[in-house]
């Protein structure tokens, strides 16, 4: 499918990620066409992991 990070884009390769990325996070946001999903490779997600956790609603503390 060829996914890209949202942080840094690299593009996901489906034989050694997987389709979808398995180890890759996946948001779904709000955009003008509709709602898309935005991907953050792992080496982002470790590297901006309190920053993503900021930004969760108080309901999934």
């Amino acid at each position: 499918m060829g996914e890209t990070c949202s942080m840094c884009g690299r593009v996901a390769d489906a034989a050694e990620d997987g389709d979808p990325p398995l180890a890759w996070c996946a948001d779904v946001v709000e955009a003008r066409g509709g709602p898309r999903t935005r991907w953050i490779c792992p080496s982002c997600t470790r590297s901006h992991v309190r920053s993503i956790e900021a930004k969760l609603d108080q309901t999934y503390w």
